[in-house]
């Protein structure tokens, strides 16, 4: 599990006298949440719960809601006491229970990615994180440097990170394993912006409160990865995260600036606080000209205008396949990341039109709709899939499963979708 966060060791144990008998809901979602409320009203120290043979998805979501709803982010130099462990007695098999603590660990340590602090998490340490976490599942991690993203073009990264003394990177972490099912390749691409300040065109010092979170998508991608190769899922899987800090300074990005992206398509910056999208299509076009996926799927806190929409449980949805929405549809239902499809809206291409770029990156609105058209561009033919989770990647507050600050959305729905692939 995370090193920051607080969690709980769950075992699977035999029956005993003082066991707590609790009715695990027959819903996996309902039992994650119950689950998640009843990890918080748990006293300190070990406890003994009888789930009454409880099994398969529903132990795995109860499994997954005790260690989320317990979850912590904590830098204290004292830690207040809370619950060590948990026996669960009356379970038949442990395999759902190992099942359960995988994902949740894999969106436990997206938590704490998310969650540490911008004045540490530099997206040379988050590189460091993914290399020192993954490597020990068999994953292969490069850190691309701001010499290579030089070399290959990738104005839009670079862009977005001139402004800071804390250079870009470009996160590539691959899943390759040797009974991967042939002529599948899943990209998952996630947003990396270690913080927001929202550039020249600054936000306001409430809305910068939250922006360590602001690369979310990458570490849901890199979560989705851990649960992926902890798992053995037999499907190649290639992570892209695209990592920056948007900073005002001297050297930063203007508006008005054209920006080259990598393979060669402009952008006119309308607005240096629409970042994400700018390293995000460097980042897609990379891979599908360089990688030779078979589906791209990119994950970001993108835009304002979807947590409006959507409010702060659900996310946002395009996509270029009928089949691939459904795919990812499911997963999210499957996993309690619940996501709701948006259309690809031809009429409003014309709000992207710059008289010196092929685009801008302010287009307005509607816009996740305009945000979700100015990406299509860079994946070519690719079946490509855009969530964006500028909602649900954050909690303002204890609900459920969810703990305060980051939620790790979209862990464990990227890696559901990968297993149901393979």
């Amino acid at each position: 599990m995370g090193e920051d966060a607080v969690v709980l060791n769950v075992r699977v144990a035999a029956p005993a006298e003082d066991a707590r008998t609790v009715a695990v809901p027959a819903d996996p979602t309902a039992a994650r949440r119950f689950a998640g409320e009843l990890a918080r009203d748990l006293a300190a120290g070990a406890h003994a719960l009888d789930v009454g043979g409880v099994s398969g998805d529903r132990l795995a979501a109860f499994v997954e809601g005790l260690e989320l709803g317990n979850y912590r982010f904590t830098r204290a130099s004292e830690r207040q006491p809370g619950p060590e462990a948990v026996d669960l007695c009356g379970v038949t098999g442990d395999a759902a229970v190992e099942r359960g603590l995988r994902l949740a660990a894999a969106t436990v340590w997206a938590r704490d990615l998310a969650n540490t602090r911008s004045n540490e998490k530099t997206p040379a340490w988050l590189a460091r994180q993914a290399a020192r976490t993954l490597t020990r599942f068999g994953v292969s991690v490069t850190e691309r440097d701001a010499g290579w993203l030089g070399e290959l073009g990738f104005g839009g990264v670079l862009a977005v990170g001139g402004g800071s003394s804390a250079e870009p990177r470009l996160i590539q972490a691959e899943w390759r394993p040797r009974q991967a099912r042939r002529g599948l390749h899943a990209v998952l691409v996630g947003k990396g912006i270690t913080f927001d300040s929202g550039g020249l065109n600054r936000k306001t010092g409430t809305s910068m409160n939250t922006m360590f979170t602001d690369m979310s998508g990458g570490a849901a991608v890199l979560g989705a990865l851990h649960a992926i190769a902890a798992s053995r899922l037999p499907v190649r899987v290639t992570a892209l995260v695209p990592a920056a800090e948007n900073m005002m300074s001297g050297s930063a990005y203007r508006p008005s600036d054209v920006v080259r992206h990598f393979g060669g398509r402009t952008s006119e910056i309308g607005n240096t606080d629409a970042e994400g999208r700018l390293v995000l299509a460097d980042a897609l076009a990379y891979a599908s000209n360089r990688l030779r996926p078979s589906v791209v799927v990119d994950i970001a806190t993108l835009t304002g205008a979807m947590k409006t929409a959507l409010g702060v449980r659900v996310g946002g949805l395009f996509a270029t396949s009928d089949e691939l929405a459904g795919e990812l549809l499911a997963a999210g239902a499957a996993t309690g990341e619940p996501l709701w499809r948006l259309p690809l809206q031809e009429e409003y291409v014309r709000l992207l039109d710059s008289p010196v770029a092929d685009a801008t990156n302010s287009a307005g609105n509607p816009g996740a709709i305009t945000a979700a058209l100015f990406l299509r561009p860079f994946v070519k033919e690719v079946p490509w899939a855009h969530v964006d989770i500028a909602g649900p990647a954050r909690a303002a507050e204890d609900d459920g499963m969810f703990s305060r600050g980051a939620t790790g959305f979209g862990a464990r729905l990227l890696a559901a979708w990968v297993e149901s692939l393979g």
